[in-house]
């Protein structure tokens, strides 16, 4: 752990050096969501290659760079690209990019992915706002020795998504006009192989709505260092384990992509709205 640390405290010594302002909000993108950085004013984009210690993606639709600048008037930094656990990366690699960043100083986290739906009343490109998650991917970024200065031993997670976010975002989309944006409950899974008809079903009757390989090591993370977090999934597909259709990648990245405009807008506005 002790080693881990040093590797944290090395990236952030970095990036204080190289960036101008200090982001108050992260946007971790998602798959096949990476286009909200053209909206950015006076981009600096850093490849993950070039800070240190930070973990590379292997994803293809993964750029794997950290974009910070303004977006409206607020300072932000995104994570463009994510690690996932089947990647062969802990937890706790998958979720460094976050903590380096919430040790710069950042007090919001907003964190998107894609996902399959598993209630039948969504429909591919659905926008759900986190509301609750199930984590099954048999592993926490939080497991071994704590650091107390990084957070508490034990993080509560009764609320592990903020209240007034969730108000934000579900307003914002009212006022914008988009349909189809709701709550609902995200499931975590190791993957990469995707879920069986008996999976699907069991996920649907433990609770969720909607399942997916990545997202909740930051999550965790983000919580334990004491950020206000959000969650964004865009339903890419809906699984129904009685008629199931063969599930292809590309298919999911292209119905991101397709979403990833009414996403970016919706971020754009939440934040436009976020209390300074």
């Amino acid at each position: 752990m002790e080693q881990y640390r040093r590797r944290v405290e090395e990236a952030v010594d970095f990036l204080r050096r190289r960036l101008p302002v200090r982001p108050g909000i992260l946007i971790q993108l998602g798959t096949g969501l990476g286009g909200l950085v053209e909206a950015m004013e006076e981009p600096l984009v850093i490849a993950y290659a070039d800070i240190p210690n930070f973990p590379a993606p292997t994803v293809t639709s993964h750029q794997g760079n950290l974009v910070c600048g303004l977006l409206g008037d607020r300072p932000v930094a995104v994570l463009q690209g994510r690690l996932h656990c089947y990647e062969g990366y802990p937890a706790r690699e998958v979720a460094f990019p976050v903590r380096v960043l919430s040790l710069l100083g950042v007090e919001n986290a907003i964190i998107t992915n894609a996902s399959g739906g598993l209630d039948r009343c969504f429909r591919p490109g659905t926008i759900m706002v986190l509301r609750d998650h199930i984590n099954l991917l048999g592993d926490n970024p939080l497991r071994g020795p704590n650091i107390d200065a990084w957070g508490e031993r034990f993080p509560d997670l009764s609320r592990p998504y903020d209240r007034r976010l969730q108000e934000i975002a579900l307003a914002a989309a009212r006022d914008l006009g988009m349909d189809e944006v709701t709550g609902g409950t995200y499931v975590g899974i190791p993957g990469p192989s995707l879920e069986t008809p008996a999976e699907t079903r069991f996920l649907r009757m433990i609770g969720g709505d909607a399942v997916g390989m990545s997202s909740i090591p930051e999550i965790l993370v983000a919580i334990h260092a004491g950020l206000r977090v959000l969650g964004l999934s865009v339903v890419a597909n809906v699984n129904d384990p009685d008629a199931m259709q063969p599930i292809l990648l590309d298919e999911i990245v292209q119905a991101a992509e397709k979403a990833g405009p009414r996403l970016a807008g919706l971020i754009r506005e939440i934040i436009a709205r976020m209390e300074q």
